[in-house]
């Protein structure tokens, strides 16, 4: 069995954020692609299945609450990760009943993002066998 490069979607409506992770995360072998309007980022879900998906909560327009639910409605294997700097109970366990893989809280490391994609992934080829 092959196992193909992981793919990730990241949407967030910073710039700043898809800057920082595009090219941290290319350098680690993964296949990335970055979207800061979550319109633009359903259309090119609908396109293709990504493995991953890392996703901000508070945009303009759809929020990323609806974006995941989304998501997993199209493909159900595909991990959600959700960023957000306006973390709550609330919204984590919301998250977590529309299926969310994990859930970071704004501003996090590098590395913290590293080992839940690495969880994620290790999930995903579970899943694959």
């Amino acid at each position: 069995m092959t196992i193909e490069q992981t793919s990730i979607l990241i949407l967030d409506d910073e710039p700043i954020v898809s800057k920082r992770l595009k090219p941290s995360l290319e350098k680690k072998g993964y296949e990335v692609e970055t979207f800061t309007r979550s319109s633009e980022a359903l259309q090119r879900v609908t396109e293709r299945q990504f493995n991953i998906v890392i996703t901000d909560l508070k945009m303009e327009g759809m929020d990323g609450m609806q974006f995941l639910t989304e998501v997993k409605e199209l493909n159900p294997d595909t991990e959600v990760i959700v960023m957000t700097g306006f973390a709550t109970m609330a919204t984590a366990k919301e998250s977590y009943n529309k299926g969310v893989f994990d859930f970071l809280a704004k501003p996090f490391k590098l590395g913290e993002i590293f080992e839940v994609i690495a969880k994620a992934e290790k999930k995903i080829k579970r899943l694959e066998r």
